[in-house]
């Protein structure tokens, strides 16, 4: 069984779609999207630098994007089951038929806008900690101030806080934990820094037209699945300052009997936690259109089944 997964906030990189511009299409569908949301994201895929492209503004729209191009590239394919890290969620609803490409563009655009402003009242961010036991790490981030705002299994949680306390992180590592890595976001996602962000997401979510999944769709709130569409929304609109489980995620996809899992562009990180956790299932990431053909001969393999 074939799980497609779409990366979060921090996994793009200065010219991450250079390449895929190449691709018959993709830089008409590109300026298409970016003349509907009023965002270039031709440039901000191809020429501008990192600090340009770790603006959440900026950022969110350009991973689904991304995500939505490389998905067109495979072709038609029929994952078991679709899910998403953080904003890789509003990908996974177009995979599962709940929202159009156009429609989560738009989504998107508000939620990055939305979440901009809110990580701008206070100096925030967020750090991945290597190593250490959830039992020691968590009670030593809520003694911090800190937010598990990630818990995404295979040894990794991540802390979202202000900068003062991140600070006092990295000073004073919870046991067990080798290396404390600042993430490549703007804000303290998923944490309550992101409140006022909601109250905008929840009035965008109004307008949508909106599906039931057509595929298995998996919420990263807890790692369940959920078979309305108003429902998905809804967890859309409240995943903003709440903790994404991508642990229970993994675990929904070894019960559901993944064999398989395909993570879009720009891949990596999500197949590097499902190597640790979900020992046995196959894995492609899609950096570039070269991982196309390997990812189109796991596809073929494991979708049918």
């Amino acid at each position: 069984m074939l799980v497609l997964v779409a990366p979060g906030q921090g996994a793009q990189t200065p010219g991450f779609l250079t390449p895929w511009l190449d691709i018959p299409g993709a830089a008409d569908r590109l300026a298409a999207w970016s003349d509907a949301i009023g965002l270039d994201l031709v440039h901000y895929g191809t020429q501008a630098d990192a600090d340009a492209i770790r603006d959440t503004a900026v950022a969110q729209p350009l991973l689904v994007a991304a995500g939505l191009l490389s998905a067109s590239a495979l072709g038609d394919i029929s994952p078991g089951a679709v899910a998403g890290h953080s904003v890789g969620e509003i990908t996974a609803t177009t995979f599962a038929g709940v929202l159009s490409e156009e429609a989560a563009l738009g989504f998107v655009r508000k939620r990055g806008l939305g979440m901009a402003e809110a990580a701008a009242v206070t100096p925030t961010g967020m750090a991945a900690l290597l190593g250490g036991e959830p039992e020691n790490v968590l009670p030593h981030l809520e003694k911090l101030g800190l937010t598990p705002a990630n818990v995404n299994g295979a040894g990794q949680i991540v802390a979202a806080g202000t900068a003062e306390q991140l600070a006092a992180l990295e000073a004073d590592k919870p046991e067990g934990v080798r290396r404390v890595v600042a993430l490549k976001v703007a804000g303290a996602f998923h944490t309550h820094h992101m409140a006022p962000a909601v109250a905008a997401l929840d009035e965008a979510a109004t307008s949508l037209s909106i599906a039931d999944p057509k595929v298995t769709y998996v919420s990263n709130a807890d790692g369940k699945t959920v078979a309305t569409g108003q429902e998905i929304v809804t967890r859309l609109v409240n995943q903003v300052s709440n903790p994404v489980r991508w642990d229970l995620c993994m675990e929904t996809f070894k019960d559901l009997g993944a064999t398989a899992l395909v993570e879009l562009c720009p891949g990596g990180t999500l197949t590097g936690l499902a190597k640790r956790a979900m020992p046995g299932v196959k894995t492609v990431a899609l950096k570039t259109p070269a991982d196309l053909d390997a990812a189109r001969a796991l596809i073929a393999e494991h979708a049918s089944a």
